[in-house]
């Protein structure tokens, strides 16, 4: 690794001025600026929804800006595509690698760009020879016949480090590339890395883990509400006041939190263990919201697919009503009164091509039928009563989901749930996509539920969310409950700390 004050007098081979993004019912990016230089790790950090993923998407070609402008070299550049990103040198190596399996390491190396003998006959001599220079210079030994998913993991990432390389590329943009990496995997790709910056190449490297900023970067940017907070060089920051930077706002007003008298324990979670979750134990009770924060990766959503049946774990133990309960699939779940509105509600809490009354009354069918007969009719009336009390916008019943707004499609996942009488409704990510109207009624909602006796566990990504609907807040990292705060004692910086894993 490069010492941070070898970049300070250099000029910045990358800059992004005044980037601005937005989607419906949200501004991603306002603003937003970065500088790069040659030779340097440059970290951008920020809690969830901070901005750091759209603005990579837009150097990588994936996304236009709205606004602002890229410079390479001083010189401004378009980035209309990914290929063009790659043309001038942008290489972008996601969490999510995207190799194929079943090619080799040289075919995958040079994929989309083989070399020819002549038109359509490739030069696998070449093709291999080129492929072994590229990672003899990474000082990597892997095989390059070898199919690629017969790799570790952090072969697979050298391969996508390599590919790069094969694109002359000068900036790599790395995303979370750790965090399913052992110990001695990092240390592996840490050396890479250090080889690179030492040829020139800049690294954007982006990552939740503060122990890796100081161990791998030279200069950092935080990014916080879309906007750029501060850029510094490593060696004259702590993580305390990078957490500062990255937290240092109110939680906004339009967050209708109501306090709640917790009642009587409803759910009880004894050391549930297994499929990347570590010894979890926790109560809820009845009438109150149980926040769940982390960064990505955290666990999370792995603890509301558990809690319900739909991943394995190896042990857990849940009580309810003071009775012992299974729960070995969502199905089980819902007949246990436990209803789960997903993060994905498209792909998992909802059948688009199916209307709204039928929606709604997938989660109890049985309820509605007699002799294996659906009564259509007591359908149609749960239906229509539903979207009145919930005031969700629909020309009728027989409207198709696929229709609907986002918000107004969470409302019918709700609806679902409520008619199947669920006690206990876990929320991943309540209003994700959903603009800001439609956000205002689901948080009422919410209220509503645990006034009436429900309890929520509310799982979000955005933090003001989190801070300004729960009564108390379970903090996660790598899999594992690490803190618990009630409302009144839990701040921007205290959860973030706890999620980092960095002391007060």
């Amino acid at each position: 690794m490069t010492s941070a004050g070898d970049h300070r007098d250099l000029q910045p081979v990358l800059q992004m001025r005044g980037i601005s993004k937005r989607y419906p019912g949200a501004r991603a990016l306002d603003n937003a600026s970065l500088d790069v230089r040659a030779g340097e790790v440059h970290v951008v950090l920020g809690e969830n929804g901070a901005g750091k993923s759209t603005l990579m998407k837009i150097l990588s070609g994936a996304v236009r800006a709205d606004s602002g402008e890229v410079l390479l070299d001083d010189a401004p550049v378009e980035l209309s595509s990914p290929l063009r990103a790659r043309r001038l040198g942008i290489s972008t190596i996601y969490q999510e690698l995207s190799l194929v399996p079943h090619l080799s390491v040289a075919e995958n190396i040079f994929l989309g760009k083989t070399p020819t003998r002549w038109a359509g006959v490739v030069d696998f001599g070449r093709m291999r020879a080129d492929a072994r220079r590229i990672l003899d210079g990474l000082r990597v030994a892997i095989d390059c016949d070898a199919p690629v998913h017969s790799l570790r993991l952090a072969q697979q990432q050298m391969v996508e480090v390599a590919r790069a390389l094969s694109d002359e590329a000068r900036l790599l943009v790395m995303d979370e590339p750790t965090s399913a990496l052992s110990q001695r995997e990092v240390g592996e790709l840490f050396a890479t890395i250090t080889r690179l910056t030492s040829s020139g190449v800049a690294v954007v490297y982006i990552s939740h883990r503060m122990d890796e900023v100081f161990r791998i970067g030279d200069r950092v940017t935080v990014l916080r509400d879309g906007r750029h907070v501060a850029t510094r060089n490593i060696a004259d920051v702590t993580a305390a006041e990078l957490v500062r930077l990255m937290a240092n706002r109110e939680v906004a007003e339009h967050y209708p939190r109501r306090q709640h008298s917790a009642g009587e324990e409803l759910l009880r979670i004894d050391r549930l263990h297994g499929g990347g979750l570590e010894d979890i134990s926790f109560v809820l009770h009845r009438g109150e919201i149980l926040g769940i924060a982390g960064l990505v990766g955290a666990g999370r959503s792995r603890l509301a697919r558990a809690l319900v049946g739909a991943d394995p774990v190896a042990e857990r133990r849940i009580v309810m009503h003071g009775k012992p309960i299974a729960i070995e699939s969502p199905m089980a779940a819902a007949r246990a009164g436990i209803g789960f509105l997903p993060e994905d509600r498209k792909q998992q809490g909802l059948v688009l091509r199916l209307s709204v009354e039928r929606n709604m009354s997938l989660s109890h069918l049985g309820a509605l039928a007699r002799f294996g007969v659906l009564n259509r009719l007591k359908e149609r009336s749960e239906a229509e009563d539903a979207i009145a009390s919930l005031r969700i916008r629909t020309p009728g019943p027989d409207q198709l989901v696929v229709n609907l707004s986002g918000g107004n499609q969470q409302k019918v996942v709700l609806a679902k749930w409520l008619a199947a009488h669920a006690e206990v409704l876990i929320f991943d990510e309540p209003t994700r996509g959903i603009d800001v109207a439609a956000r205002q009624e689901i948080y009422l909602l919410m209220n509503q539920l645990v006034e009436n006796g429900a309890a929520l566990i509310m799982i979000s990504s955005d933090l003001p969310e989190v801070l300004g609907m729960s009564d108390r807040i379970l903090v996660m990292r790598g899999g594992r409950v690490v803190r618990e705060l009630a409302a009144h004692e839990a701040t921007d910086a205290n959860v973030l700390q706890a999620a980092l894993g960095v002391a007060s």
